[in-house]
Order: C-alpha cells, then structure tokens, then sequence
C-alpha cells in the first residue's frame, strides 16, 4: 500500500500545529496543541496498516485480511488522548478559578537556577582567559 499523498500532507500539517501548539504559554492552546498531536499520530499509525477484509475468522481467506494491529494500537491512542484531554481539560480549569487565566506561570526555583547557571558560566569564562 503507498500511502496518499493527501494523508501525508494531513499529517504533517497536524503534526506542524500540534507542536507549534503545545509551544505556548496557555494550557487551553496546549490542550489543542494535544488533540492535534493525537490525532496526527492515529492517522500516521492508520498509514502503516494493509487495506482488507475485516479481521475476523473464518470471513475471508488469511492472507486478504487487513492486520488488526494497527487498529488496536489507534484504539489504544484514542483513550491515552483522551485520558491526557481529560487531565489538561481539569488543569486548565483549575488555573482559570484560582488565578483567573490559564497561562503557565514561570517557576521562581526555575528562575533562580537558571540565574545561578549563568553566574557559573560568567565565572567559568573569566577563569579560562
């Protein structure tokens, strides 16, 4: 089976916009970023199966049916989405009622450290010269 051109396209463009997505600082953007994802993955496992016969015995020859596997693994894909949906749904509503929004906050530990790893690398340097 080669695949169509058009799925190929689909995907990357899912793929390009679930990234592009899951980059931002709002959890109701990352969510979708998510769904995007998902949703590009299951197709992208859709493209690695053979087109046959439903995979039942006994209802065509062996070698006409189409592999069960990936239909299983696009199964399994949907509910960790929809698991992940669910969670990112429950954080981003949570975020809204405490703050008010649902942008992701930076750390002040994450600030200090980082602040910390670039006076160690300012100290490093003069050393060296």
């Amino acid at each position: 089976m080669t695949p169509n051109l058009v799925y190929v396209v689909v995907i990357g463009v899912l793929f390009a916009a679930g990234v592009s997505m899951l980059l931002e600082r709002s959890l109701t953007r990352i969510l979708m970023g998510m769904i995007l994802l998902g949703n590009g993955v299951n197709l992208l496992i859709l493209l690695g199966g053979k087109a046959g016969a439903p995979p039942i015995v006994g209802g065509a020859p062996e070698s006409e049916m189409a592999d069960p596997l990936p239909q299983i693994m696009i199964l399994t894909a949907i509910v960790i989405t929809l698991g992940m949906t669910a969670f990112l749904l429950a954080l981003a509503y949570r975020s809204w009622a405490m703050a008010g929004h649902d942008e992701v906050q930076d750390d002040v530990e994450d600030r200090r450290i980082m602040l910390l790893a670039e006076r160690d690398e300012g100290s490093g340097a003069e050393d060296n010269s």
